[in-house]
């Protein structure tokens, strides 16, 4: 309740954002750029999808804040997610941290020209003349949109290039991509029930030096639902985890290739428990063997 409340101190302002937390922010290179990212990011997909003025901006002020005052940075959008890049480029501004933020989007059209319109629009929507991250969403048109990527970086528009995709039959064809392209990040899903990205999408990534995010690790709220209740066990204090959002993102984000994830969620309690997992000690090697099989123990009840 006390973050709550210091949380709603700062969105009255609407001009400062607290200063990040005391306790180490667990980080990771991104790729072989030499930069490093907080392992927890934020989606948006249908969370910030809502019209000016409505009542759930609040919420999404406060989901923000606590994203940022917990230390994450990448914030992944898309212009197919309805106003999504509008509200959170308008909110950053509220709370003046647009600066301070890694804004990665996506293009997803087909045609050179199409392809220019929507990533024009998004650096407006985002109040950006440089958007940290490009990305061809599900592979469309992938040549064509590359190349005008490529262009825009060139240009000082744009600092890395990424392709996406959000469903397990898409990893061999990213792979493949991986192997034929030069990127620097790959989004796609993976969660402690769906491992294949692990097997066909991770090793090439590291092999050829580009960043993973992992999209969907609670598996749209599936995983959660499943766990969310039955009591937090005794064993989530080996991993020093408050809850279940914490214990599965501890374990997505434990594996050696995986950059960020990027969970999303309207609600700022639910932030304070995703945020807590870009904080603290990272579980890795044969912790986080033992608490990925302490989680499908879990889950399968």
């Amino acid at each position: 309740m006390q973050r709550r409340r210091l949380l709603g101190g700062a969105l009255a302002a609407l001009g400062t954002c607290a200063a990040g937390p005391a306790g180490a922010v667990i980080s990771r290179p991104m790729g072989t750029s030499g930069q490093t990212l907080p392992v927890i990011g934020m989606g948006t997909w249908q969370t910030f999808d809502v019209p000016p003025n409505d009542p759930s901006l609040t919420q999404l002020r406060q989901v923000l804040a606590a994203f940022y005052e917990g230390g994450g940075r990448m914030v992944d959008t898309s212009p197919m997610y309805g106003r999504s890049e509008a509200m959170l480029g308008s909110i950053a501004r509220q709370l003046k941290i647009s600066d301070q933020l890694f804004y990665a989007t996506k293009v997803w059209t087909e045609g050179k020209e199409a392809g220019e319109r929507q990533m024009d629009t998004s650096a407006k929507l985002l109040h950006r003349q440089t958007i940290d991250l490009m990305q061809v969403h599900n592979l469309l048109d992938l040549k064509t949109q590359l190349a005008s990527i490529r262009q825009r970086r060139e240009q000082g528009r744009i600092r890395y290039i990424g392709v996406t995709h959000y469903q397990a039959s898409a990893h061999k064809r990213l792979a493949q991509v991986l192997r034929e392209e030069v990127l620097d990040f790959v989004q796609v899903n993976y969660s402690v029930v769906n491992q294949t990205a692990a097997e066909l999408v991770f090793p090439v990534a590291a092999e050829r030096g580009v960043a993973v995010i992992v999209n969907r690790p609670f598996e749209g709220g599936a995983v959660f639902r499943r766990l969310a209740s039955l009591p937090l066990p005794e064993w989530a204090q080996e991993y020093e985890c408050a809850s279940w959002p914490e214990l599965l993102l501890k374990y997505v984000v434990g594996h050696e290739a995986v950059t960020v994830a990027i969970p999303a969620t309207s609600n700022p309690d639910h932030m304070a428990q995703n945020i807590r997992a870009c904080q603290g000690e990272a579980v890795t090697g044969q912790r986080r063997v033992k608490l990925g099989e302490q989680l499908k123990s879990a889950l399968d009840g």
